[in-house]
């Protein structure tokens, strides 16, 4: 598989041969294509460099070890490091998602529960915005639905790296495995009696791609502006400012009312059709996909339940892989790593047992 990769080399020197050019960085959008690309390259380069390297001198440390045993403490020492690099070669060179480098949209929404249901999905969005802090991320939340107590009936928010990191660190890559329903058990604020109560709340990730990724034909969609609602005396309330846009072919509709501007609102409601697109196509794509193919770790379905979050037990379980701990206001806090990197190797494994796809 690693003298197979030959081919990405050479594309490496292309992609740094177009990034040396200054005419590329005119166009922002095939600049930040190409930086993605250059960021997912050379990771596998650097380690194939070190493959070839480390296989030469193990070879020769061998072959001199039948003169002088010093060198086979030396090739056992080789060996040792050939082995990480191969290991690290073969998770880079698995099949992956494309989109795995993008930066993600991440939408919360309510469910059963009611009101404790939208005070769950707000624990959610400050958990996953914790989260991205911690790992350098900015967050931008482009669209709410608050309730009184304040909860989130919905909210939609945008999760962007700083620069441009390999798939293993941009954020669709690393979070698309929350998409699913969340299951709370705890005593909600509105018990009077203390009983706990199992509510739930739904999350969709979906990468965040550019416009010209993703074909939409103007015929194709009907714009509605309308009031924004929310808590009073907002200066949103004031204005027809909020946008709502339907896909008449696939009849998906997004709103925003976040921002001031009915301009501002139009462009971050394009921004969630966009992702939503391609979310479709990919539920499409897996639902089309053999039994044997489709992942267990990331469902396609976004009514299966994912995950229970049991505040009496201070017990998270991720059902999926059967993860479990009973750490979980730390994880409430920001600290999802343990989970997160038990997903994305239980998903590497079954990539590697697929193949080529």
């Amino acid at each position: 598989m690693f003298e197979a990769a030959a081919e990405l080399v050479t594309e490496f020197a292309e992609v740094e041969r177009r990034l040396a050019d200054p005419g590329v960085h005119a166009d922002p959008i095939a600049s930040r294509k190409l930086g993605r690309r250059y960021a997912e390259l050379t990771p596998i380069v650097k380690n194939l460099d070190a493959y070839h390297q480390l296989t030469a001198d193990l070879a020769a440390c061998q072959e001199l070890a039948a003169e002088d045993p010093g060198f086979a403490e030396e090739a056992a020492a080789i060996s040792v490091q050939l082995e990480e690099v191969q290991a690290k070669l073969t998770k880079l060179l698995a099949p992956r998602d494309p989109n795995d480098s993008a930066d993600a949209l991440i939408e919360i929404k309510s469910g059963e529960g009611g009101e404790e249901s939208a005070l769950f999905a707000g624990d959610l969005f400050r958990m996953y915005a914790r989260y991205a802090e911690n790992r350098g991320w900015k967050v931008e939340v482009l669209d709410s639905q608050e309730t009184d107590l304040g909860g989130y009936k919905s909210i939609t928010a945008a999760v962007k790296a700083t620069g441009t990191p390999d798939p293993e660190n941009a954020p669709y890559g690393v979070l698309k495995f929350e998409g699913g329903v969340h299951r709370v058990q705890r005593v909600p604020v509105t018990e009077s009696q203390g009983r706990v109560h199992t509510s739930a709340a739904g999350v969709l990730v979906m990468p965040d791609v550019e416009a010209t990724e993703v074909e939409i034909n103007d015929d194709d969609l009907r714009i509605d502006v309308y009031r924004s609602s929310g808590p009073g005396g907002q200066g949103v309330n004031t204005t027809d400012s909020a946008v709502r846009i339907t896909h008449l072919p696939s009849g998906i509709v997004v709103s925003c009312q976040n921002e001031r501007s009915q301009l501002q609102n139009k462009e971050s409601a394009m921004r969630m059709l966009r992702s939503r697109l391609v979310a479709r196509a990919e539920e499409e794509a897996a639902s089309a996909a053999s039994a044997a193919r489709k992942s267990q770790v990331r469902t396609v379905d976004r009514s299966e339940r994912i995950r229970t979050y049991n505040f009496p037990e201070n017990r998270i379980a991720d059902h999926r892989i059967g993860f479990k701990a009973y750490n979980l206001d730390h994880v409430l806090a920001g600290d999802l790593s343990a989970v997160i990197d038990a997903l994305q190797a239980a998903d590497l494994a079954e990539r590697l047992q697929a193949g080529p796809s």
